[in-house]
């Protein structure tokens, strides 16, 4: 039988249309957090941290966080085809564009394949995120298919590394992980989820800010350490600013600039650094250390004063770390505090970001040392440019192929300073670290630290995802290129038109080169078979155009610059230029791994003999070693000529 239908005149009610007063569990129930998977709080957790791109590859781990990936219309994902493509494209990312690059990968050997990247990013303090997808919870430990322990693997080579294993802790570690590795010294950190903490669910709860207390990076210097360092700028005969990678990290370009201009102190700029100051302004003395210039490297050994800026001393600039920069005190400034005093003593320390440091040193000798900023040490300033008159950048011609520094220098003057130059690592790396010229900060980016051949290609790829209106060449040697050319597919199917320049010498050319000079040229496993007069194997044009690229081979140097230009005129699809040049041609200036930089070489053979301590002395040498009996000065065709 039907129940009887309530009415007002029945119960004494208010009628069914009227409105129901909120009950204190209702008003829960409405406005209580919204309940996701742990797939879904990842990808929310990207949006909310304004993620906008993913390098990742997609495997059984990770798979569950895929899904909700597959409808964010706020995220672009870039499917790779290796993971290490994955791990160096966010790097090129972050370090062109200066925000956190994020990769994605699945457990094993996907999460594994991550690991040289993560070192790379870490040695070379790049804002990374690596997400790892993880075998369940209830199966860590059992060694079950592609179970890997990353977390472990990952920290010695990461800034930190999160095992996450609940759904609801998702959003929290995201968010920690964000502010490492993107605060102090910047580097990569990895989060590692398990499945079941991904196919969970628990509200989402965004935190408002990181749950940390244990990090605090100290940004602002302390006053004290800055009143002395500003003091003992102020007293120096021959100070040089020996700046570091922090520096760009940081965008303290501009303040750089400013101190550099109000105290006329020299500037030398690290391979991390170069662009943080301007190659062509008349303060700047080039690169320094295994292959930098004569000015840079002999400014160091003669100074009395180092003004090192976000810079860790590292072997390949100091050469014999106990004959580096006898005669000077040194001032080191970084974020790190583990990196002062790491390698060398210091005078005064100074823990504080690279941009806070220059402003407030500028601030103290304005205050303080106002007269000191009228001293133009013309003395010190004499021998420097001495220096930087006889014995520029140079090198040899070869005659019958492509010299490539002069293949790199005319993309540079082609391109110009506005682009961005991803390097690999070799010979290639420091000709364009020499030969390019760098006029602002993010335009250069290579593996300075970790020396990773296969960067180039996936860094640049990240780096014209990041910059998209900015050209992006990588340069890069036949070795390294077959490394990662498979990113090439990536680049030509994601619209992702970067132009790269193979500098074919068909072999391992660096490895060559000390061959050549240490082991009486026994060429021990060097020879790659890609360029001049071999069976080119493979045929990079070929394999360019089956990747989808437009490629040509150039092998002369009047043919550079019409295919730089057609280059530079393509846009709708990947650029591959095959350059050949000579196995023999070498990288000069040197100095050779473990030995004094008072030791450089200019040219083989050519060695500035710097007897005396000081900096009357120095010039004499100099000026008896770089001119002619007339007096002129010797040209770098004259010092390098029948040399070989």
């Amino acid at each position: 039988m039907a129940a009887k239908p309530s009415t007002a005149k029945d119960t004494g009610t208010q009628p069914a249309s009227a409105p129901v007063t909120a009950t204190p569990s209702s008003i829960r129930r409405n406005t209580g957090p919204e309940v996701l998977t742990g797939a879904q709080a990842i990808v929310r957790s990207l949006e909310k941290l304004e993620v906008d791109t993913v390098f990742g590859l997609p495997g059984g781990t990770i798979l569950p966080t895929y899904d909700p990936l597959f409808e964010t219309d706020k995220i672009r994902h870039i499917l790779v085809r290796h993971e290490q493509g994955a791990g160096h494209a966010a790097e090129g990312y972050a370090a062109a564009s200066g925000k956190l690059g994020v990769c994605i990968a699945t457990s094993g050997p996907g999460a594994t394949n991550l690991i040289t990247a993560l070192a790379d990013a870490n040695m070379d303090s790049v804002p990374m995120l690596a997400i790892t997808g993880q075998q369940a919870s209830s199966l860590l430990g059992t060694d079950a298919f592609q179970e890997a322990d990353i977390v472990g693997m990952t920290m010695p080579v990461t800034k930190h590394s999160f095992l996450v294993t609940r759904a609801e802790d998702i959003p929290g570690v995201l968010v920690n992980a964000h502010h490492i590795a993107t605060t102090g010294r910047p580097g990569p950190v990895l989060v590692d989820i398990t499945k079941d903490a991904q196919t969970g669910t628990a509200p989402f709860v965004w935190p408002e800010e990181p749950a940390l207390p244990g990090y605090r990076p100290i940004l602002k210097p302390h006053a004290k350490q800055i009143r002395e360092a500003a003091r003992m700028m102020s007293e120096a005969q021959r100070p040089v600013f020996y700046i570091g990678g922090g520096v760009i990290r940081s965008e303290a370009e501009k303040e750089l600039l400013r101190l550099a201009e109000a105290t006329n102190i020299p500037v030398v700029t690290t391979l991390m650094a170069r662009g943080a100051f301007p190659d062509s302004h008349q303060l700047h003395l080039g690169m320094p250390g295994m292959h930098g210039s004569v000015p840079a490297v002999t400014a160091f050994q003669k100074a009395d004063l180092l003004i090192a800026i976000g810079a860790r001393f590292d072997d390949r600039v100091t050469g014999k770390l106990d004959s580096f920069a006898p005669n000077a005190q040194v001032i080191h400034a970084d974020i790190d505090p583990a990196e002062i005093g790491k390698n060398r003593e210091v005078d005064v320390a100074i823990v504080g970001d690279a941009r806070e440091v220059l402003a407030e040193m500028l601030a103290e000798m304005r205050s303080k040392f106002p007269k000191a900023l009228e001293r133009q040490r013309e003395p010190w300033w004499r021998f420097l440019n001495r220096l930087k008159e006889t014995y520029p950048l140079g090198y040899e011609t070869h005659g019958e192929l492509c010299d490539p520094q002069y293949v790199i220098s005319r993309i540079s003057a082609l391109t110009g300073p506005e682009a961005v130059y991803a390097a690999g690592v070799g010979q290639h790396q420091m000709w364009a670290a020499q030969f390019i010229d760098f006029e602002r900060p993010k335009s250069w980016l290579n593996s300075g630290g970790l020396g990773t051949m296969g960067y180039s290609v996936p860094a640049a790829m990240g780096a014209k995802v990041g910059q998209p209106d900015r050209v992006v060449w990588a340069i890069d040697g036949d070795g390294c290129f077959q490394m990662t050319n498979q990113e090439l597919a990536t680049c030509a199917l994601n619209n992702i038109p970067i132009k790269v320049a193979i500098i074919n010498n068909s072999s391992l050319g660096m490895v060559r080169q000390w061959q050549t000079l240490f082991y009486d040229g026994r060429y021990s496993n060097t020879d790659l078979n890609t360029g001049h007069e071999t069976i080119r194997i493979p045929d990079f044009t070929k394999l360019a155009e089956a990747y989808g690229c437009e490629a040509l081979r150039v092998d002369r140097n009047e043919d550079v610059d019409a295919a730089i230009e057609k280059a530079l005129s393509i846009n709708d699809r990947p650029v591959v230029l095959d350059f050949t040049v000579p196995p023999d041609a070498m990288v000069w200036p040197m100095v050779a791994a473990g030995v004094s930089n008072d030791e450089i070489e200019y040219a083989r053979g050519i060695r500035p003999e710097f007897d005396g301590e000081g900096e009357e002395e120095a010039e004499s040498a100099i000026a008896e070693a770089g001119t002619n009996e007339d007096g002129t000065v010797r040209s770098v065709a004259q010092i390098e000529g029948g040399l070989e």
